[in-house]
């Protein structure tokens, strides 16, 4: 009897014919999110269940599932979505798709960064609305880069790539997190390690590359936000609750800090309805591993571990 797997959203068909290989195949073909009776009623007789960020995965879902569940594998690089502990001790495992979305999150990260400084969302707007304009040196200055500092909250993958991107664009490279960076990453950075307090009163430009944990949790809140120079920009391609939305609108609005770029949000796929009404503010629909060929290798990656697991063979890419 071929084991079942469900995928709660369509991928992209090379992923699919993965795992056709490796069992019967079964994707939720809906325009949305499952509710959770939805998921819970989806998975139930699975084997393996190929899930993304917005799939709650915990004992009772694992529950729902039944007790021939051997794997999840999220399509996504964090798993904030999923109860780590509940799930592994039921013995199911749990992997993530790390690596191969690093350079498409850098670009957006760093294009963000580009629409606010410059102001091209503003200006791009303007013209939309068929506003009337002309040149002239005081027209829409945006803020240039070169010389200023890179204030990077998790020196993980992703966020040495930006460094990398920020280091061609004359930038200087700062850091913190939980742990410092190999001496060689910060040779090649040329990267100062630095208290978080310190990074916040410091950088031109804090951009955020730090899992979502209880630890992590509204870390950029109202007095981080004061902390920072009222000339700086905040970029957010991590998880949307690293930042408190609602103060940062109010630092927005109040001119505490200069501007933010936001990938993600608090609520998604909500956003904090001040934060719309901001010229200040860039922001885009998480499209941070939207490309074609990021997705793709994605889905491909999580349903090669669903494979891997089902022969009795080690994951690729295991959570925990």
């Amino acid at each position: 009897m071929d084991k079942r797997i469900v995928v709660t959203r369509t991928v992209p068909e090379s992923a699919v014919e993965v795992l056709r290989e490796a069992g019967a195949v079964h994707v939720c073909s809906q325009d949305g999110p499952l509710s959770v009776p939805e998921l819970h009623d989806a998975v139930r007789g699975a084997h393996a269940i190929v899930t993304m960020l917005h799939d709650r995965v915990d004992a009772e879902l694992v529950a729902a599932a039944g007790p021939q569940l051997q794997v999840v594998a999220n399509v996504a690089v964090g798993y904030d979505n999923i109860d780590v502990p509940a799930v592994t001790e039921r013995g199911v495992t749990v992997t993530n798709t790390p690596g191969v979305l690093v350079d498409a999150t850098a670009d957006l990260a760093f294009g963000l960064l580009l629409m606010v400084t410059r102001r091209l969302g503003e200006g791009e707007r303007l013209l939309r609305a068929r506003e009337p304009w002309t040149f002239h040196l005081g027209f829409m200055l945006g803020t240039g880069l070169q010389g200023k500092t890179l204030g990077i909250v998790g020196l993980g993958d992703i966020g040495q790539a930006v460094a990398r991107r920020a280091r061609a664009f004359g930038m200087n490279i700062a850091y913190t997190g939980r742990r410092r960076a190999p001496v060689e990453v910060e040779t090649e950075l040329d990267a100062r390690h630095l208290p978080l307090e310190e990074l916040l009163r410091t950088a031109d430009v804090v951009s955020l590359h730090c899992p979502l944990t209880e630890q992590t949790r509204h870390l950029i809140d109202a007095a981080a936000l004061s902390a920072m120079k009222p000339t700086a920009f905040l970029v957010n391609t991590s998880r949307g609750p690293v930042v408190d939305e609602k103060a940062l609108a109010e630092a927005l609005h109040e001119g505490r800090i200069a501007g933010a770029a936001l990938d993600v949000f608090e609520h998604e796929p909500a956003v904090e309805p001040a934060l719309l009404e901001l010229d200040n503010v860039a922001i885009a629909p998480h499209l941070g591993s939207a490309t074609v060929e990021t997705r793709t290798a994605m889905a491909e990656l999580a349903a090669r571990n669903v494979a891997a697991v089902l022969r009795g063979a080690e994951p690729i890419t295991p959570v925990g």
